[in-house]
């Protein structure tokens, strides 16, 4: 799978040790920063180019990371066609994809340890979008959100 990975300065480490085992299961990890520790960045100067190479189809799904999630999650969203969610738990990780179609997940490095993240970013991956009727009517609605949020 073509998989996008980034985070701020609070993401940083667990994001290159993620990259790694992604790339070493056969994973096609595109980087979007931050490329070096910097404790003066800011999230959405990486999480913003993930989630627009989500949308636009460069990478299947994404993987955002910053000290909480929280930050990368609402920036996230702020991009038409993401659907980001802060994940700290295993049903969710899979739900979120099977029913709402979510194409990132946001994680939190100071709340999980690396390997609870691991476990959940291989769960998020494994997961795939059941599109049933029910489903694609709310994602309808969230889309018909968006535009009209677009043109006002």
């Amino acid at each position: 799978m073509r998989i996008g990975i980034a985070a701020d300065h609070g993401g940083f480490t667990m994001k290159e040790r993620m990259a790694a085992a992604l790339t070493s299961t056969g994973h096609e990890v595109t980087n979007f920063g931050a490329l070096q520790l910097d404790p003066t960045d800011d999230f959405p100067d990486f999480i913003i180019p993930l989630a627009k190479a989500v949308v636009g189809g460069q990478v299947e799904r994404g993987i955002a990371l910053c000290s909480s999630g929280v930050g990368a999650s609402i920036v996230a969203n702020k991009v038409p066609g993401v659907h980001a969610a802060l994940i700290t738990e295993h049903f969710s990780a899979h739900q979120g994809v099977e029913d709402d179609d979510m194409n990132i997940i946001c994680l939190g490095s100071l709340v999980l340890e690396y390997s609870q993240a691991w476990e959940l970013v291989q769960t998020f991956i494994a997961a795939r979008f059941i599109g049933a009727k029910r489903h694609r009517r709310r994602l309808a609605k969230i889309t018909a959100l968006e535009r009209e949020e677009k043109t006002s």
